[in-house]
């Protein structure tokens, strides 16, 4: 069953946003950005009580908090409704739901649920929200709206036993590729924002050590992930003539750049 559930009373005036895995990390704080710059947001992931924590950093803004696995097509097609429903239209999608998947497992003993599983979250989940969003911004006056895609570092270089997100990454580069081009037609701007090392609960254990390409366990730098949200706004505050194709946004001396 869908819940939703609603916020502040709706600012009719404002640019409309549907955020992805919203409850937590990167989603949250470019759903807060987004709330306390005027913009009203649905809120979409898998615990309405995480969505609810979200909102309540910005209580005074309009938000819609849905409960939405974007695996499944049916919780998607919910989400885009309960949002026109409320708000009339969307303005912009930031696809941003994924996992990384069970961390430090051999590809050769990785099972097929856990590849199964990033693949529908990271991958499938971000097409359906996307397919849902072009339905809705192809058909709305006035036309058209924005998609920015959440990739990662890993859509560019991979880490040690990180099969199943790597690849869903790169298939996600491709997939902003994809819809860009075909969204020129109907004032859609698709971009992607590539992220490494925001101060998450996801990127914890990176403080603490993490697995380098040369087999050491090393800490790495972190980001404040409010760095990545206000780059996020920036793309999405763009007027539709303008686009950000891709940024990448990292902390400035992980081992990312050259050799480390």
């Amino acid at each position: 069953m869908l819940l939703v559930r609603s916020g502040a009373m709706t600012d009719t005036s404002s640019k409309i946003a549907v955020v992805t895995g919203a409850g937590s990390g990167i989603g949250r704080a470019v759903a807060v950005e987004l709330l306390r710059a005027g913009w009203s947001v649905a809120l979409a992931g898998r615990r309405v009580e995480t969505l609810e924590g979200t909102a309540a950093l910005a209580p005074e803004a309009a938000s819609l908090a849905v409960r939405t696995d974007v695996a499944r097509p049916d919780d998607v097609a919910a989400l885009f409704a309960a949002t026109v429903d409320r708000f009339g239209r969307v303005d912009l999608l930031f696809n941003n739901a994924g996992t990384f998947g069970p961390g430090g497992v051999p590809v050769e003993d990785l099972p097929y649920e856990a590849w199964q599983h990033v693949v529908n979250t990271n991958l499938n989940g971000a097409f359906l929200c996307a397919q849902a969003a072009y339905r809705q911004m192809k058909g709305q006056d006035p036309q058209g709206g924005r998609i920015i895609n959440n990739g990662s570092i890993s859509a560019h270089t991979p880490r040690p036993h990180s099969a199943p997100y790597t690849a869903t990454k790169h298939a996600l580069t491709g997939l902003t590729k994809s819809l860009s081009l075909d969204g020129r037609p109907y004032r859609i701007a698709v971009g992607q924002i590539d992220i490494g090392n925001a101060a998450t609960d996801m990127t914890a254990r990176m403080q603490t050590g993490a697995l380098q390409a040369n087999g050491e366990t090393a800490p790495e730098p972190v980001m404040d992930v409010a760095d990545v949200a206000r780059t996020v706004r920036h793309m999405a505050e763009l007027p539709l003539e303008a686009n950000v194709q891709f940024a990448t946004v990292l902390a400035t001396a992980m081992p990312y750049v050259g050799r480390g």
